[in-house]
């Protein structure tokens, strides 16, 4: 079977192409080339298809999954499904606690978003780090394949990328959980990378499956005061290469960076460093512009992200108010991900224009119809939950500015 982007060059629309076509009113030509070029991809899982890249509306993951501290596969289960009926694009199930096989297998049973998985998690956490085998590593890879995952994310760091590492003193060092597994394992081997290593054979995996490639930000920065270095340019550019070799092969590929923490005035520098070095798909986790909204990190993540998404980055990953501190929880799984809609929302309005949608809820505000307000609203739920039932809002009361300029007929409302 072809994958997207070989049907792409064939000049074949697949009925996933017809679908983002349709949901993001894009012309089906254009698709046809993006997708060829690899400037987008198509996540897919059965009949849900998720487009991600240029010109495309910036899209939201919702990470979940178990720890070794902590292991209630229900509650896993139940955050995916809160992810899906809040508007999530796509799901990361990050377990690594349990029977992580069987975790799997519930989410994809009561859900239907594409869903990511970073396969070094589970071989790691079944194996031991201290054992785990470049073979072992393949094999889960090729397991969790014919499970129907729809994006690996892969941390390709090579050599010189963790030389470059160990020169820079940094406050914060590696923060990315699976970049410091592969770190690790290189490290306690004496070895090169195993998925640069492997690259190949792995790129032929995906491809059979048509699995998207999603080139992991392991050198990130964990702090603000962690600017950006000689290492985290090095994986950028080595990953741009990597994602290359992928579209050659007509393997579809994302990557991600400007993750992490780092200075709100230095966000968009770096998202645009990023789309000068290559076309591809941007993922970004965050990121945070600040470290000292701990509690509060998915509120300063919709700030970082608001600021990267209109920069240019095409996929967020949204942060919780856990974050740094444990395992959300349901109801902290909602904040963040509306929280990081919201910030799609902002990003796609500085990089598109306006969109109708603000402009339908302003015309049901300035007509205090707080019905018409709430079917615009991000989250109606919360929305409707605070709103009055009747009347004018607890705010102003009878001295609202809207109702007294109406009755005074001193402004121009538009139709």
């Amino acid at each position: 079977m072809k994958t997207q982007v070989e049907r792409a060059r064939d000049g074949t629309a697949t009925k996933q192409m017809e679908a983002v076509s349709g949901s993001e009113n894009i012309d089906i030509r254009v698709l046809l080339e993006r997708i060829a070029n690899g400037s987008v991809v198509i996540m897919n899982r059965g009949k849900k298809s998720a487009g991600i890249g240029k010109g495309i509306s910036t899209k939201v993951n919702v990470n979940i999954g178990t720890s070794s501290l902590k292991i209630d596969p229900d509650d896993e289960v139940k955050k995916a499904c809160i992810a899906e009926k809040y508007g999530a694009d796509t799901i990361s199930d990050l377990s690594m606690g349990g029977n992580i096989t069987a975790i799997r297998a519930s989410i994809f049973e009561n859900t239907t978003l594409p869903l990511t998985t970073v396969p070094i998690y589970q071989t790691a956490a079944e194996t031991g780090l201290k054992n785990m085998t470049e073979g072992d590593i393949i094999g889960n890879m090729k397991r969790q394949a014919e499970e129907g995952v729809s994006s690996f994310v892969l941390h390709c760091i090579d050599n010189n990328t963790l030389s470059l590492l160990k020169k820079r003193k940094r406050i914060m060092g590696v923060v990315s959980k699976g970049g410091s597994l592969t770190c690790a394992y290189m490290m306690l081997n004496n070895c090169e990378n195993p998925f640069i290593e492997n690259f190949d054979e792995i790129l032929k995996l995906l491809k059979k499956h048509d699995i998207v490639l999603s080139l992991g930000n392991a050198m990130r920065s964990g702090c603000i005061h962690d600017t950006r270095d000689k290492a985290q340019v090095a994986e950028i550019k080595l990953n741009v290469e990597l994602a290359k070799r992928a579209n050659e092969e007509g393997v579809q590929a994302i990557i991600e960076g400007t993750g992490g923490h780092v200075r709100a005035d230095r966000i968009a520098g770096h998202v645009r460093f990023h789309k000068r070095l290559s076309d591809f798909p941007l993922f970004v986790a965050g990121p945070l512009p600040t470290d000292v909204a701990v509690g509060y990190d998915h509120i300063a993540g919709c700030v970082g992200a608001s600021i990267a998404s209109g920069a240019g980055a095409d996929y967020l990953c949204y942060i919780t108010p856990s974050e740094h501190l444990g395992l959300p929880s349901s109801e902290q799984v909602r904040e963040g991900l509306i929280a990081f809609k919201i910030a799609a929302h902002i990003g796609d309005s500085m990089k598109y224009g306006l969109n109708e949608r603000d402009r339908a809820l302003a015309r049901k505000r300035a007509n205090l119809d707080w019905e018409g307000q709430l079917r615009y609203a991000i989250d109606s739920e919360r929305a409707r939950a605070l709103a009055p039932h009747e009347g004018p809002c607890t705010m102003c009361g009878d001295f609202c500015a809207i109702k007294i300029m109406k009755e005074f007929g001193s402004c121009n409302y538009s139709e």
